[in-house]
């Protein structure tokens, strides 16, 4: 399938983001593991799995990214 040049911006776009989004999820999360260790406390599970939804978040637009990118581009075509 042949992407004009707006569709492949937008899919650029919307990888970027969400390579972002896991980025600073595992980032967040070392840095919280990090600190607890530091300051000899326990890890919270409910902390990490919270810190975690965004690099979930990130997993589902990476795999839905064609979609949004189409609907994007649709969007600023109108």
């Amino acid at each position: 399938m042949i992407m004009d040049a707006p569709e492949r911006g937008a899919l650029m776009l919307v990888r970027f983001i969400a390579a972002a989004l896991i980025g600073w999820a595992i980032v967040d999360i070392v840095l919280y593991l990090a600190v607890c260790q530091h300051n000899n406390q326990p890890v919270s599970i409910t902390t990490c799995v919270l810190k975690s939804i965004s690099a979930m978040l990130g997993f589902v637009i990476l795999i839905k990214a064609r979609a949004i990118a189409a609907w994007i581009s649709n969007l600023f075509d109108e």
